[in-house]
């Protein structure tokens, strides 16, 4: 019996091991707030990293929204050989001296010129283009002369050419300069950009009042309207009225085109044209991606402009009449572009060697007809590919609204109907 019963010494070591687990267990206990606690604060660290990481992302791709998609490598693989503070994604058009004083170094040079002229010109409408610039120069705007028909050096006589920025491409059109010489990245700088034609009078126009009331109208796309009496008026909605300071939308129910206060769409509202548009800078951003880099002549782009008015078109997209302009109607592109040639401007008729009497008009006028055509194929593919994308035009919308009201009155007209079978059984 002796044997089978424990010592004194066994009972001891038994307590003592019994005590130490449970002394264990109260420390485990007592550790698992602070390993909560750590496990809190790592989750936290962890969502602030990812988070960083994700703005970041954000902010790179916001900063160089033009990267093709395809490129496997990522933006910032391609500058982690440079330190971040080094790196300027964007530039401007302001002309620089080649040297300056040391006073004018230290300062720097403030930068004033905060709006965009860019205009297509050729030598036959130097004297108009000269008008109109010299408008434009004391509201401190930068300058920049596309010469499409080659002939550059004969407008150095003018005072200001030498304040202006001048690109030469022979036979070239507004919107292939612009798609090429006016990137966003380029011209954010800029409040306003101005991307006229060469043919316009200016008369009647102040680019400070007009700007005045663009930004007090909150129009993001805009134009000076026409006088009425212009030679060339393809809209009734660019027509200027005489009683009022801008209008976003036209009423005319002359023609094929009925416009009433029920029209949400171009060219009754929400419309600009592509003689004399102005762009704010966000709205730039937009119509650039807009632009179709091989479509030069823009047909068809015009009524698609609204898309870029970052919001409601109808809202967003107006016709100044207090500061107005007379569209000549002068074509003079894709002619040689020398005043003292006896081939007439308007009718572009040139003779080739070889050949029969050739009319460059007409077959500019067929380009631009396919082209439109061309726009309007990619713009149903575009729409139709891309499920994610959503037409927010107030027709649109409106549409839906319309749509959602009548389900929801169809339902309520069943459940009526219902109501009246069951009481009247």
């Amino acid at each position: 019996m002796e044997h089978d019963l424990p010592s004194v010494k066994s009972w001891r070591s038994l307590v003592k091991r019994r005590n130490n687990a449970q002394e264990g267990g109260k420390s485990s206990w007592k550790m698992k707030p602070v390993m909560a606690l750590m496990c809190t604060v790592l989750l936290i660290f962890w969502y602030k990293t990812t988070n960083i990481q994700y703005e970041q992302t954000q902010f790179e791709e916001t900063d160089y929204p033009f990267e093709m998609a395809k490129e496997s490598e990522p933006v910032n693989e391609k500058l982690k050989g440079l330190p971040f503070g080094i790196i300027q994604p964007r530039s401007d058009l302001e002309l620089k001296p080649l040297w300056s004083s040391n006073t004018l170094r230290s300062k720097g040079r403030e930068l004033t010129n905060r709006n965009l002229l860019a205009m297509p010109v050729g030598l036959k409408q130097k004297d108009n283009v000269d008008a109109l610039v010299q408008k434009f120069l004391p509201a401190n705007f930068t300058v920049i002369l596309f010469h499409y028909d080659g002939n550059m050096d004969q407008w150095w006589d003018l005072e200001w050419s030498s304040k202006a920025i001048h690109i030469v491409a022979h036979n070239q059109t507004k919107w292939w300069f612009a798609k090429r010489f006016l990137h966003p990245d380029i011209v954010s700088i800029y409040d306003y950009v101005f991307l006229w034609d060469e043919d316009l009078g200016v008369e009647n126009f102040n680019p400070q009042k007009y700007l005045r009331i663009v930004k007090a109208a909150g129009l993001e796309i805009s134009q000076p309207a026409l006088h009425p009496n212009s030679t060339e008026v393809h809209h009734r909605i660019t027509v200027r009225s005489r009683t009022k300071v801008f209008h976003r939308r036209v009423y005319d129910s002359r023609g094929n085109m009925k416009c009433s206060n029920a029209s949400e769409g171009p060219p009754c509202t929400g419309f600009v044209e592509g003689m004399a548009p102005v762009f704010s800078r966000s709205a730039w951003f937009c119509t650039w991606n807009l632009i179709q880099n091989d479509l030069v002549h823009g047909w068809g782009m015009d009524m698609k402009l609204g898309y870029c008015a970052q919001g409601d078109r109808s809202k967003k997209v107006g016709i100044v009449d207090n500061e107005y302009i007379f569209h000549q109607g002068i074509q003079t592109l894709g002619g040689s572009g020398y005043p003292d040639k006896k081939n007439s401007a308007r009718s572009g008729v040139n003779r080739r060697r070889g050949s029969p009497t050739f009319d460059s008009r007409t077959e500019i006028r067929r380009q631009s007809t396919w082209e439109l055509q061309t726009f309007k194929e990619r713009w149903n593919r575009a729409v139709e590919e891309d499920k994610n994308w959503v037409d927010r035009s107030s027709s649109t919308r409106n549409r839906i609204s319309n749509n959602r009201r009548f389900k929801r009155s169809s339902v309520i007209s069943s459940l009526l109907q219902r109501h009246t079978e069951e009481t009247t059984r």
